[in-house]
């Protein structure tokens, strides 16, 4: 029924466009938030406004970027160009955002702004048609799921370098000046992402094409409002982009100020939890072969919170070992869901094909990014909000408030999160059997509309 397969070498291909990408995103998940108060020199009731501007920008570029590659198609296709165009700019935006200046207070926290909006306009032009280019290259939904497979192993083996290379890199190369050592090691996180990126373009060939129905952007909208299932989607991958960058961007402290770690420490922790990013990922594609996709994802998720309860009820006294096995438990269980949920996101523009009659990728895809971006501001924003409200005082001794606070900024209100997005998916109900029936009433109606006279 399914046409198209992919090969090994072009899954391969596929993952290391997400590679480059995570290489933006890992940094932003687990290191910005600790690199802007510890390095850069941000107080963090700053880091607020910071963060939440950065995603209203985000509210107005996702949807446009959709917009771009749904209505424009050149020789390399309709999503494989912008891994080409944009691989340099996308490698110096990351090298740029965390370059320290050495200027006044006001002046470098100009110069955060003007970095952090323009990594993330880098991130949204090369995201979007990214994400978007799994729908052209196979219609076949486990082929779809086998290349996200690779993708998210390849996207935690560039987290895997971000967490275990970048902080012992930047304290050798700025053994003298930190600042200087995350510009040098980012810089080469940047370079590796322009390869990785060229690698995709090349390796991966778009075979899908279809005629977008140009529709005004009005009836787009309307038709994505009545795709109860991409609604649904959207709202789990806000709850539980919170709860996972909330959990990311706190282990760094976690480490330094609740287990008395240095960098290696850092490093160490950071590492643990993308180890167990690896195994969830390669845990979760066994799993959906014998298990249905949907009750793995909603369960993980509830999972997550009883191990976050679990985790702060030990944190007192904790060995670093101890800390390692739950940290590593929490981060296993609440990444199960990943592969399951980039799989998802073309299926919900079948199904709304199905429903409305009426195919919106471009917006669909922009959207979910906007989602997944708007998570990561609330959690970036909150990160902010809760260390002033604990009385963080960054490179010092902490309080006790301050050592219960990031404890609970690590387990429970992440955890939180996720309680939320496994009720979320209970709701989902596109299971495989179900988008097979759906896909050939697709099939069906292109053809009619492909003859109409």
């Amino acid at each position: 029924m399914y046409k198209h397969k992919l090969s090994t070498f072009e899954k391969i291909g596929f993952g290391a466009g997400d590679m480059a990408i995570n290489l933006v995103f890992s940094s932003m998940m687990l290191i910005i938030t600790f690199f802007y108060t510890d390095i850069f020199g941000i107080r963090s009731e700053d880091l607020v406004l910071l963060f939440i501007i950065v995603r209203l920008l985000d509210g107005i570029t996702d949807p446009i970027m959709g917009l771009v590659t749904e209505k424009i198609v050149t020789r390399h296709g309709r999503y494989r160009p912008y891994l080409l165009y944009f691989a340099i700019p996308f490698g110096i935006s990351i090298f740029l955002a965390f370059s320290t200046p050495d200027v006044d207070y006001n002046a470098k926290l100009i110069y955060a702004y003007a970095s952090y909006i323009f990594v993330t306009l880098m991130f949204t032009v090369i995201t979007i048609p990214y994400i978007s280019l799994i729908s052209v290259l196979t219609d076949d939904p486990k082929e779809r799921l086998s290349a996200n497979g690779y993708r998210l192993f390849f996207a935690k083996a560039a987290a895997f370098m971000v967490s275990i290379v970048v902080p012992p890199l930047a304290s050798y190369l700025g053994s003298s000046n930190m600042q200087s050592g995350y510009q040098y090691a980012m810089g080469l996180m940047g370079l590796m992402g322009t390869l990785f990126l060229l690698f995709c373009f090349f390796s991966t060939k778009e075979r899908i094409h279809y005629k977008s129905d140009n529709l005004p952007l009005k009836e787009q909208m309307k038709s994505l409002l009545k795709n109860d299932q991409w609604i649904i989607l959207c709202l789990s991958c806000i709850f539980v982009s919170v709860g996972s960058v909330l959990r990311g961007s706190v282990a760094a402290y976690y480490a330094k100020y609740n287990l008395s770690g240095d960098s290696v420490t850092i490093s160490y922790f950071l590492t643990v939890g993308v180890s167990a990013f690896i195994c969830s990922v390669i845990t979760s594609t066994w799993l959906t072969k014998k298990y249905c996709k949907i009750k793995v994802f909603k369960y993980s998720q509830i999972i997550t919170f009883i191990v976050s309860i679990v985790f702060f009820m030990t944190t007192d006294n904790q060995s670093f070992v101890l800390s390692c096995f739950l940290f590593f438990v929490l981060s296993f269980f609440s990444t199960l869901y990943a592969p399951i949920f980039w799989a998802s996101i073309p299926e919900t523009v079948d199904y709304g094909f199905y429903k409305t009659g009426k195919r919106v990728s471009g917006l669909a895809f922009g959207g979910i990014a906007f989602c997944q971006k708007f998570g990561m501001g609330i959690a970036g924003a909150l990160v902010g909000y809760l260390l002033s409200y604990f009385d963080y005082v960054p490179n010092a001794m902490q309080s006790p408030s301050s050592t219960l606070g990031i404890a609970l900024m690590l387990t429970i209100i992440p955890g939180a999160f996720h309680l939320i997005t496994g009720i979320i998916m209970s709701k989902y109900m596109i299971t495989e059997k179900y988008h097979q029936s759906i896909n050939t009433h697709n099939v069906l109606a292109d053809y009619k509309k492909a003859h109409e006279v």
